[in-house]
């Protein structure tokens, strides 16, 4: 008398792997679009005068298949606009607007609605 046991199906044949890292790569986009949104949202809000130079500048570049840097491609007057530059508070009152720490703060509060709804979409890719 012999038992015959077969593996089959999504977890074995590789396509819940696969899927699963479908979600992670749909969710670090869904992440990175958001987080350049909510920059640009913030520039529209508080600059007085808008100049389409930086709001162009501001875009997203996909680092490894894990990480992708939203940035202003290193727009000299960045850090002052944004309240971090050497030149804010000694040389003037200027502050700073803060969009990227917003929109940090932004992404951080939304990132696990959003990984949660890229797993879901992929469900039934693995199977479930």
């Amino acid at each position: 008398m012999g038992v015959d046991i077969r593996f089959e199906g999504p977890l074995f044949d590789g396509r819940a792997a696969r899927a699963m890292q479908d979600a992670c790569d749909d969710a670090l986009d869904d992440l990175a679009a958001f987080a350049e949104e909510r920059v640009l949202l913030g520039t529209s809000a508080s600059f007085k005068t808008r100049t389409p130079y930086y709001e162009t500048m501001v875009t997203t570049t996909r680092v490894t298949s894990d990480v992708a840097l939203v940035h202003d491609q290193g727009v000299i007057y960045g850090p002052w606009l944004e309240g971090v530059g050497s030149r804010n508070a000694p040389v003037t009152r200027f502050a700073g607007y803060g969009h990227w720490r917003k929109a940090k703060q932004a992404v951080a509060a939304r990132g696990p609605v959003v990984a949660e709804n890229a797993v879901r979409s992929r469900l039934p890719e693995m199977g479930g």
